[in-house]
Formats: structure tokens, sequence, C-alpha cells
């Protein structure tokens, strides 16, 4: 039996090898090998010193940050916890004490 991975359209277990490329007999979908063995990594969230970062992490502020739409700043040393990690323009989606919700990038954190 193979090791082959799930079509990643029909999640179908009947896939085989054509080539370089990989096929799905159910729905006919084909995608390159390569392509298989990167989608199947998970994307590494690092601080602005290379910690990874994990979901459930508490950080700190290493920059004053201005919020925009507001006269508020979060300021250096502001701890933020539990934070959740999501792909996108900002990769911290938190809560911070006093202000609310925010969205923070990775590069002006610190893992606490």
């Amino acid at each position: 039996m193979s090791n082959l991975p799930k079509c990643p359209k029909c999640s179908s277990e009947y896939t085989y090898e054509d080539g370089d490329n990989l096929v799905c007999p159910e729905c006919a979908h084909e995608w390159s090998k390569t392509a298989a063995d990167t989608s199947e990594q998970a994307k590494v969230f690092k601080d602005a010193f290379g910690n990874v970062l994990v979901d459930g992490d508490t950080v700190t502020v290493i920059k004053d940050l201005k919020i925009k739409g507001s006269s508020s700043v979060v300021k250096v040393g502001t701890k933020v916890k539990n934070i959740r990690l999501v792909d996108g323009d900002h990769d911290i989606d938190c809560k911070i004490d006093g202000i609310g919700a925010m969205q923070l990038k990775t590069e002006f954190v610190k893992k606490a």
C-alpha cells in the first residue's frame, strides 16, 4: 500500500501517480508531487527574536504601536496574553486590556 496523499479537492483516498503528477480518479483533479509536499507544511510563526510562537502564548510588545483611527498607543512592554495565530496581513489576534480586540504583527512582539 502506498503512502500517497488524499486528493485536495474531494479528499479521496484513491490517488495515483502519473509521471510527476498525482491524479484523483474520482474527481479527475491533477496536481504536482511537489505541491503536495509543500501544502502539508504548516506555517511557523516567530517573534522578533526568532522564538517560535503558538496559540495561547503570552507576548510583550517591543515598540510603541499607534492604533489606526484612534489617538491611543500600545506602549512598549505591554503584555498580551492568550494570543491566537492567524494567516493574513497581521499574524496575531488578541485582546489588550484597556484597548480591546487587536491584530498585531509578530515582528513587533517577543515571547514572554
